[in-house]
């Protein structure tokens, strides 16, 4: 008999992780990451989300002009009350691993880490920060009409976060070079998302994980004053800045990885993602931990 709970290996990432997938060999280098920002292919209009040119397509193929006047349009999914789940479930569990998958002729092993980090709405954000507070009147009871108050929501400028390493800068062009990723990939961003970035990163692992399998992640994009050089901004955060985030008591208790990503250049033209200085992505066991 066929043991149907078993997890059909030919068809799973698990193939590209331990044990599995070889295990990379440690190094004191910065790897080489391509940490990128996605938007949601969606219904926005476009004074209003920015597009990438030949994104956000509709069943026939080409980018919906006024995706807001004709949602019908959008190819992903033409529902928004469905938008949002049905994006994040085809992110995962659809393009993931056409992006892992190894077309006959290709080759895949110079990829050494491809996360994907999904915003939760629930979670904290810069647009809505802990702690929590009851919605009340001046005496402190809970106000009787909340329909009449819901506050706002600040909708992300992202939707997530692909968290991609290589060991060398050579490699993310023997990579995407390939003729799978020029034609069919990125067909299939195009599809998926709205905006892309393209920048190219140095990592430096400030606070190693344990387990290299931890659930939440904190992503926060920094970007310099106006009178420091991107060299010195990066310089001084990797230093004492650094320094000052690692010697807190609740940075120890808390967090189980701290990573900064050091952008130093890019794939192709990216206006949004040059703005972006550096990229911190602190890694937690729950919300409540992140929350804390």
């Amino acid at each position: 008999m066929t043991d149907r709970t078993a997890p059909d290996l030919a068809r799973s990432d698990m193939l590209q992780r331990p044990p599995h997938g070889a295990a990379t060999r440690a190094t004191t280098r910065p790897l080489i990451v391509t940490p990128t920002f996605v938007s949601r292919s969606d219904d926005s209009p476009l004074e209003r989300r920015p597009r990438d040119p030949g994104s956000n397509v509709g069943r026939d193929g080409r980018s919906a002009m006024r995706p807001d006047r004709h949602p019908e349009a959008v190819a992903l999914e033409p529902d928004p009350n469905l938008a949002f789940e049905h994006w994040d479930a085809y992110w995962r569990k659809v393009h993931g691993p056409k992006f892992a998958y190894a077309e006959p002729g290709t080759q895949n092993d110079r990829v050494l880490r491809y996360d994907q980090v999904h915003r939760v709405a629930s979670g904290p954000s810069s647009g809505f920060r802990p702690p929590y507070r009851a919605m009340v009147e001046a005496e402190g009871r809970l106000v009787s009409d909340p329909a009449a108050r819901v506050p706002a929501y600040r909708r992300p400028s992202f939707d997530g976060f692909a968290y991609i390493a290589y060991a060398e800068t050579d490699d993310i062009a023997a990579v995407l070079g390939q003729e799978q990723y020029a034609a069919r990939i990125v067909a299939d961003e195009r599809t998926a998302f709205r905006m892309v970035t393209r920048e190219v990163a140095r990592e430096y692992i400030l606070i190693p994980s344990a387990r290299h399998r931890d659930p939440v992640s904190l992503v926060k994009i920094h970007r310099r004053r106006a009178h420091l050089s991107r060299t010195a901004f990066q310089e001084a955060w990797l230093g004492a800045q650094a320094d000052l985030v690692c010697a807190q008591k609740a940075t120890a208790r808390y967090v189980r990885r701290y990573a900064q990503l050091h952008p130093f250049g890019s794939t192709q033209a990216d206006p949004e993602g040059s703005r972006i200085d550096g990229i911190s992505v602190l890694s937690f066991d729950s919300l409540n931990d992140v929350e804390d």
